[in-house]
C-alpha cells in the first residue's frame, strides 16, 4: 500500500526507482566473469517447476514472421515497450544493452547485437509452521526462474511476431553469459563472487532475450552504494518503498498482499442462490463456444478464432496457454504424504504456495454440484469428481488498465496474460498436490470442467456485481481473471464475504452507462437460473467483444468501475468508509466521476496499436480511446435472457442460432423481478 500515486510514472520505468542509481560511462571489466546459476532443484516442487520451465523453453527460438510489421524504426521506443511489457508480466527489473563480444558462450547468433535482460526476485519463504515453507525450501531459484523464463519466452515470441529475429536464453538453454549482459545492461554489479542487483540484492533469477532489432541501451552501474535516496525511502513518484516491502514481509504468507481478513464473512453469499434451482449447463452453452459454432452468425464465428489475441502482444501468450493444457490433469502418487491430513494446515499451505508462485488472491470452497458443467463440448457427460476447489485471482494490472479505454488494442492481452499466469500457477500447484498423493486438476480458461464464477463467490473472493456475470473484489475490483484447482486434498473452506457491494451497485450505474454495447442492466435484480443478479445481455456483450472492430475484446466495465483503483492509502480509507458508513456510498460513487476515475491516462499507454489480419501484422484502421460518458442519460433497455432451457443440446456441433426475439418475449424482466421477490420471501431474505 503506497501513499503517493504513480500516475505520472511511465510503465517502462518499473516499480523500483532504478533510474535513481548512478551510472558508469563505460563497461566494467568482464574478464573472468562467469555465470553462477544455482543448479536445478531436485525437491518435489523443484521437479514440477522445472517441468514447466522445459515446456516454455521449447518456444525460446523460432523463425520470425516473414514480413516486418509496420513498427517505427525507433530503438528507444522499442526498448521502452519491451521493458514495459516485462513489468506488465511482473518482472522485478528489466534493461537493455548491446551484447558484449565476450558474452557469447558458443556460436554467435547472426545479427543478434542487442539484448533485453530480465530479473525476477525470489519470493518470501513462508513463515515457520506453514507446510509451504518446507515445500518451497531449496526451490526458490527455480520458482523465480519459472517467471523469468515465461517473460523471456513471451517477449521473444512478441518480437518474432513483428518480424524481428529474437531468442530467449534461460539457465538451461542459453547461448550467452547472463552475467556479462546483466553487467552491461546496468542491472547488476559484482560484489565479491556474486552479482548484486539494486534494491533486490543477490536473490534473483535472470533470463535474456537477444535480437537483431536495435534497442536503446541502458548504461552500466557505477561503483558505490546502491542508494535510491529519499525518494526510495518515501516512495516519491509512486515507486515501491522500503517500508512497503517490510510490511509485506510481515504478513502471513497465506493471506496475500491484500487485507482480506478485514472484510466481513457470512455463512452465505450476499447473492441469493437457490441451490436446487441452479441448472447444470453444458460447455456448449457458453456464449463464446456458441459463437465458435456459428450460433451468433458468420461474422462472430469468423472473429471468434482471433478476437482476444489478434494483436502481437496477446498472440505471444497463446502457445504457452495451449501447451499447458495437457498438464492440467494427471495420476496422483500412489502414497499419500502423511503430513497432509489437517484441512486447515493444507489450506494455509496451498494458498501460501500459490501466492509465492504469483497468485494475487486465493480462497477455498466446496466444489458444489451446480458449479460443474454437465457435459463436455462433444456431448460426453461430466460427473463431479472432486470435493473442493482452490480459487485464485490474477490482477490484470491497474497501470495498463489506466492507460487503456478498456476496449482498445491492449484489452485482449490483459486477459491473455492473466489466463496464462492462472494456467501456469494452477498447473504447477495441481501437479504438486498430485505428488502428495491426492487427486487434483487445474481448471483454466483453456479447459475447465467447472464454471468459475460461483466458485469465486463461494471462496470468499468477492461479491456478484451489477456488471452481471462478474464477481467484484474489494481490493482489485472486477480487474482480474480466475483459475481453479479442484481436488480431494482435505481443505478448510473459506466463507463468502460482504463489503456492502449490493447496496453500492444499486446506487451506481457507471458500468451500465459506460458499456459500449448497452449490455449491462440499468434496472433492478432478477432471478435467473437460480441466481439473484443484475442480469446482463450476454449475447449482446459477446457479439461486441468478439467483433470489436477497433480493439481486441472488451473490459470497459472493469476499467470504469469505481473499485478499479490504484490501491493507495487514500483508496483504502474510501473503501473503509464504503463498508462501515453506508450513507457515504452514494457520495463515493459521485466522487469517482468528479475525479475522472476511469479516464485514460496517456502516461500509462505503453503499447503500439497493431493488429494481426490473415497472418500479417498491420496498422489497425482505428482504436477505441473513449472518455467517460458523463451526463449520458439512461435509455430504455431491452435485454435478452437465455436460460438453460433455451441453450443448445450438449452434443450439438452444427449451428444452433440464437432467437433474440423469442428471448425478449419469453422472459420479460418484470416477471423475473417478481420471481426474485417471491424467492427472497421464501428464503427469509426479504430485505434488499
Amino acid at each position: 500500500m503506497r501513499i503517493f500515486s504513480n500516475r505520472r510514472r511511465a510503465v517502462h520505468l518499473g516499480r523500483l526507482p532504478l533510474e535513481r542509481i548512478a551510472r558508469a560511462g563505460a563497461l566494467p571489466d568482464l574478464a573472468g566473469v562467469r555465470d553462477a546459476h544455482p543448479p536445478r532443484s531436485d525437491t518435489r516442487l523443484g521437479r514440477v517447476v522445472n517441468d514447466y520451465i522445459a515446456l516454455f523453453e521449447a518456444f525460446r527460438a523460432e523463425h520470425p514472421a516473414p514480413e516486418r510489421a509496420p513498427y517505427p524504426a525507433d530503438p528507444q521506443r522499442l526498448a521502452n515497450e519491451l521493458k514495459a511489457n516485462c513489468y506488465f508480466l511482473d518482472a522485478s527489473l528489466a534493461a537493455c544493452c548491446e551484447v558484449p563480444d565476450s558474452a557469447w558462450t558458443g556460436a554467435r547468433i547472426a545479427g543478434h547485437r542487442w539484448a533485453l535482460a530480465v530479473l525476477v526476485e525470489y519470493g518470501r519463504l513462508p513463515e515457520q509452521g506453514n507446510l509451504a515453507r518446507e515445500w518451497i525450501a531449496g526451490s526458490e531459484h527455480d520458482c523465480a526462474l519459472l517467471r523469468a523464463t515465461e517473460i523471456a519466452v513471451i517477449t521473444a515470441s512478441f518480437l518474432r511476431r513483428l518480424g524481428f529475429p529474437a531468442t530467449a536464453h534461460t539457465r538451461d538453454a542459453s547461448d550467452v553469459s547472463h552475467a556479462h549482459i546483466l553487467l552491461a545492461a546496468g542491472l547488476a554489479r559484482r560484489r565479491g563472487g556474486a552479482l548484486e542487483a539494486p534494491f533486490i540484492g543477490t536473490r534473483f533469477a535472470s533470463c535474456i532475450v537477444t535480437t537483431a532489432e536495435p534497442l536503446a541501451p541502458d548504461a552500466p552501474l557505477a561503483a558505490g552504494r546502491f542508494d535510491g535516496g529519499l525518494g526510495w525511502w518515501l516512495g516519491l513518484g509512486g515507486t515501491q518503498t522500503w517500508w512497503e516491502r517490510g510490511l509485506a514481509a510481515r504478513r502471513p504468507s497465506h493471506a496475500s498482499r491484500f487485507p482480506m481478513e478485514s472484510i466481513r464473512r457470512n455463512a452465505e453469499p450476499t447473492t441469493l442462490i437457490l441451490d436446487d434451482d441452479v441448472p447444470r449447463v453444458p460447455k456448449r452453452a457458453n456464449f463464446f463456444t456458441r459463437a465458435l459454432h456459428g450460433d451468433l452468425g458468420e461474422k462472430a464465428q469468423r472473429e471468434r478464432w482471433r478476437f482476444a489475441y489478434k494483436t502481437p502482444v496477446a498472440d505471444a501468450y497463446v502457445k504457452l496457454i495451449r501447451a499447458m493444457v495437457p498438464k492440467q490433469g494427471g495420476v496422483p502418487a500412489t502414497a499419500v504424504d502423511p503430513r497432509t491430513a489437517d484441512p486447515a494446515a493444507n489450506a494455509r499451505a496451498i494458498k501460501a504456495l500459490m501466492h509465492y508462485l504469483g497468485t494475487d488472491l486465493a480462497g477455498a470452497c466446496e466444489a458444489k454440484r451446480y458449479a460443474w458443467y454437465s457435459h463436455h463440448e462433444d456431448g460426453r457427460p461430466i460427473e463431479p469428481y472432486h470435493r473442493s476447489a482452490v480459487v485464485m485471482l490474477v490482477d490484470q494490472g491497474f497501470e495498463t488498465m489506466a492507460g487503456a479505454s478498456g476496449d482498445d488494442w491492449i484489452s485482449g492481452a490483459q486477459s491473455m496474460r492473466a489466463y496464462m499466469r492462472g494456467g501456469e500457477v494452477c498447473g504447477v500447484v495441481a501437479a504438486f498436490i498430485r505428488s502428495l498423493g491426492w487427486s487434483a486438476r487445474s481448471q483454466t480458461n483453456a479447459d475447465s470442467d467447472v464454471l468459475q464464477l460461483p466458485l469465486v463467490l463461494l471462496a470468499g473472493l468477492g461479491e456478484l456485481a451489477r456488471i452481471g456475470e462478474i464477481v467484484l473484489n474489494p481490493f482489485v475490483g472486477p480487474r482480474f481473471k480466475s483459475a481453479v484447482i479442484t481436488t480431494d486434498l482435505p481443505l478448510a473452506h473459506d466463507l463468502p464475504i460482504d463489503f456492502g457491494l449490493q447496496d453500492t451497485c444499486s446506487k451506481c450505474r457507471k458500468c451500465a452507462r459506460e458499456c459500449p454495447c448497452s449490455a449491462i442492466s440499468h434496472g433492478d435484480k432478477v432471478l435467473f437460473n437460480g441466481y439473484e443478479m443484475w442480469k446482463p445481455d450476454v449475447e449482446r456483450c459477446t457479439r461486441y467483444r468478439v467483433t470489436n472492430p477497433h480493439g481486441s475484446a472488451c473490459g470497459r466495465c472493469m476499467k470504469t468501475c469505481p473499485y478499479n483503483h490504484e490501491g493507495l492509502l487514500a483508496h483504502r480509507l474510501v473503501l473503509w468508509a464504503a463498508i462501515h458508513l453506508p450513507f457515504t456510498r452514494r457520495w463515493i460513487v459521485a466522487l469517482d466521476d468528479r475525479l475522472g476515475n476511469g479516464s485514460i491516462n496517456p502516461a500509462k499507454t505503453w503499447w503500439t496499436d497493431l493488429e494481426i489480419v490473415d497472418g500479417r501484422v498491420v496498422t489497425p484502421r482505428g482504436a477505441n480511446r473513449r472518455g467517460l460518458s458523463l451526463g449520458k442519460p439512461h435509455k430504455a433497455q431491452e435485454l435478452a435472457y437465455y436460460p438453460a432451457a433455451a441453450m443448445p443440446p450438449p452434443e450439438a456441433q452444427a449451428p444452433f442460432p440464437v432467437d433474440r426475439k423469442a428471448a425478449l418475449a419469453a422472459f420479460p424482466e418484470a416477471a423475473l423481478r417478481e420471481d426474485l421477490r417471491r424467492a427472497r420471501l421464501n428464503a427469509g431474505r426479504e430485505q434488499w
